[in-house]
């Protein structure tokens, strides 16, 4: 399965769950555009290749852009390691290691987001082709939108 090449948008149902989702790609040209649509989110989903390991370090350099982002300082971010059908992926100890992701992870319950001063944030595996894993990684992101 190739990676989009082009900004897209589409709406999903995960569930009970109705979701108005915009893909960005990976190429560098379209994250230029990012920004634009800051205001029109509640809520950044990052999927990130499970088996293509060469490009984690590029992966976690969008990643920590976007984190350090002041727009997006309390946005939640569902964090997808797609293609865990395939053997040689990476699990996600290793995902939340390579994205540096080690301690600022908020867990998979619920935040007090009253009380806390970090985003809700977290990593699921996943396989999109098998259909699996990013049923629970949405209903875990739907907690925290309005």
């Amino acid at each position: 399965h190739q990676p989009t090449q082009f900004l897209t948008s589409e709406e999903l149902r995960v569930g009970k769950i109705k979701l108005r989702a915009f893909d960005f790609s990976g190429r560098q040209i379209t994250r230029r555009a990012w920004p634009d649509y800051y205001t029109k989110v509640d809520a950044v989903v990052y999927l990130v290749d499970a088996c293509d390991k060469e490009r984690f370090a590029e992966s976690k350099r969008e990643l920590d852009a976007l984190l350090s982002d002041e727009a997006l300082a309390k946005m939640p971010f569902l964090m997808l390691g797609n293609k865990t059908d395939i053997p040689h992926a990476a699990s996600e100890d290793e995902l939340r290691y390579h994205l540096g992701l080690t301690s600022s992870m908020s867990g998979k319950g619920k935040m007090n987001l009253a009380d806390q001063t970090a985003r809700p944030l977290k990593v699921f595996t996943c396989s999109v082709v098998c259909k699996m894993g990013y049923g629970e990684g949405f209903k875990w992101m739907s907690q925290y939108i309005k």
